[in-house]
């Protein structure tokens, strides 16, 4: 029960992570190609400006989570995906760096190189925490000790011994390209206003078709590479519902954007990246790490979960952490409510 219930809670971790800083990761993507001056770029980030340092607080707590909840699986990854790790700590270095110094340097050639690094690093991140998921879901060459390491490339195809990019996570890291981008859009349609807004509006349908496309390619190339993350679904076909929310809210996204619902849409894409990653925890449970090795190196549910005083002593701390980020949550997105206004002063 406790394996259960601390999967579920990691989850819950991953998906407020993305669905949170997704957003801004997105507005970092688009501010420069929709924004034409530099008012216009000045609103872009002050629309992320309050909470986006935040929003990055939920990966952190996730790994601390998976610390004390999985350790194996925790020592295990952090190990092997050392080197994708390091290049997202360096990403999410420059693009916190960049945010702080583009108000600090008024020449327009520094600020320039700042916004082309932001929006690089941005678009670079969203497409390694992509091919991460894919990762797992493909599995990676773990040994009889629980370790395994992955070079940045191979042969670029899956198979027991592959790269940590191969045509199936380039698939991974397009999809969440792709999806954030259009998450963030949608946060652009409600934070900002005038041209910067009807922009943002405009380009949610060609991404949104781009999305669709993505989606069913990423589907069909899971079932291929790894057919079994179909088991638990016809095991429990009432879990179908997952695919049948990822439908919906594609098709919410849409109808929604276009009948100008800015904050409704915005939802829907939540309900998207949720139903989206929920799916893909259903397709590996009770697995948290498959082996290309064979099954009997998997790393499982069973086989990664600490102490029962362990996880009874860190859910009383899980409890009372969350209630404080939820509350700080509710606080910010409440008392930054509105509009971005491109001549106020920074809140990087």
């Amino acid at each position: 029960m406790m394996g259960f219930l601390w999967f579920w809670l990691v989850a819950v971790m991953i998906v407020g992570y993305v669905v949170l800083d997704g957003f801004d990761l997105g507005v970092g993507v688009l501010h420069l190609f929709l924004a034409h001056t530099e008012a216009e770029r000045r609103a872009t980030l002050h629309s992320i400006g309050p909470v986006w340092d935040g929003n990055e607080v939920w990966l952190l707590a996730g790994g601390g989570t998976l610390y004390f909840a999985f350790p194996l699986l925790y020592a295990s990854a952090f190990s092997g995906f050392y080197l994708p790790l390091m290049i997202v700590l360096w990403l999410l270095v420059l693009r916190g760096v960049t945010l702080e110094l583009r108000n600090h340097l008024d020449m327009g050639v520094w600020r320039g190189l700042l916004d082309g690094v932001f929006g690089l690093a941005s678009a670079l991140l969203t497409i390694f925490f992509g091919a991460a998921l894919a990762n797992v879901l493909r599995g990676v060459p773990l040994q009889p000790d629980g370790y395994f390491f992955l070079p940045l490339w191979t042969n670029w195809r899956t198979g027991v011994n592959p790269g940590i990019l191969d045509w199936y996570t380039v698939i991974g890291g397009l999809v969440a390209l792709v999806a954030l981008t259009l998450h963030g859009a949608l946060w652009l349609t409600i934070k900002v206003s005038g041209g910067l807004e009807q922009r943002a509006r405009k380009i949610v349908t060609p991404l949104w078709l781009l999305l669709i496309v993505l989606t069913i390619v990423s589907l069909i190339a899971t079932i291929a590479v790894r057919p079994a993350t179909l088991n638990n679904y016809f095991s429990y076909p009432v879990t179908f519902i997952v695919p049948v929310g990822v439908i919906v809210s594609l098709a919410a996204i849409w109808f929604l954007n276009r009948k100008g619902q800015a904050v409704k849409a915005f939802i829907a894409s939540c309900l998207y990246l949720f139903f989206m990653l929920a799916g893909a925890c259903w397709g590996v449970y009770p697995t948290l790490l498959p082996a290309t090795t064979g099954t009997q190196n998997d790393i499982t549910l069973t086989r990664a979960l600490s102490g029962p005083h362990t996880l009874a002593v860190g859910l009383a701390w899980w409890i009372f952490g969350m209630t404080l980020a939820l509350a700080y949550i509710i606080f910010v997105y409440t008392r930054f409510r509105g509009k971005a206004d491109a001549h106020a002063e920074s809140h990087e």
